[in-house]
C-alpha cells in the first residue's frame, strides 16, 4: 500500500510516480511530488519507481505575482 495523504493506494511491482498520480482522483496536475521525503519533478514521473509502503505527497505549485 502507498499512502497519499489520508488515502491508501494498492501497490504493485514496478509502479511509477505517474501511475500513482493516475490513481489519485483530485484532477490536479502536479509538477512535483515527494516520495519518502525525496522530491521528484514531472520529467521523471514515468521512470521513477515508487516502493511499497511509500509516503507519497503531491506538491501543488502555486503561482502569484
Amino acid at each position: 500500500m502507498i499512502t497519499v495523504g489520508k488515502e491508501k493506494i494498492p501497490w504493485k511491482e514496478g509502479m511509477t510516480v505517474a501511475q500513482v498520480l493516475e490513481a489519485v482522483e483530485d484532477g490536479h496536475k502536479y509538477a512535483v511530488v515527494r516520495v519518502n521525503g525525496k522530491l521528484v519533478s514531472r520529467p521523471n514521473f514515468e521512470k521513477t519507481p515508487v516502493p511499497d509502503r511509500a509516503e507519497f505527497i503531491p506538491v501543488p505549485v502555486v503561482a502569484g505575482g
